[in-house]
């Protein structure tokens, strides 16, 4: 499924996850591997314990961290790629 900015994300089911400090390590169940994510990443993972849109996303990181918009949207949709490429996100 193709990742837009209306796209509402949220963590599957076949995914725990534990806080390292500033970063997440997220086991996926499906194939009992295990993932990091650094702190930007970790930020976006808590956004989306909850269904949250793509657009919601990218305001609460331009709100956080000092970046530039398209480097924000760019970097933002390779990571939600990678998460749904791995089966721990879900997409509507």
């Amino acid at each position: 499924m193709i990742i837009s900015d209306l796209s509402v994300i949220s963590v599957t089911k076949e995914a725990v996850h534990c806080d390292l400090e500033d970063e997440v390590v997220i086991l996926g169940l499906k194939d009992g591997v295990y993932y990091g994510l650094n702190p930007v990443g970790a930020f976006i993972w808590n956004l989306i314990q909850k269904p949250i849109a793509v657009k919601e996303i990218k305001e609460a990181i331009l709100n956080e961290y000092d970046v530039e918009e398209d480097v924000c949207e760019k970097d933002l949709l390779e990571l939600l790629g990678n998460l749904q490429d791995k089966n721990l996100i879900d997409i509507y």
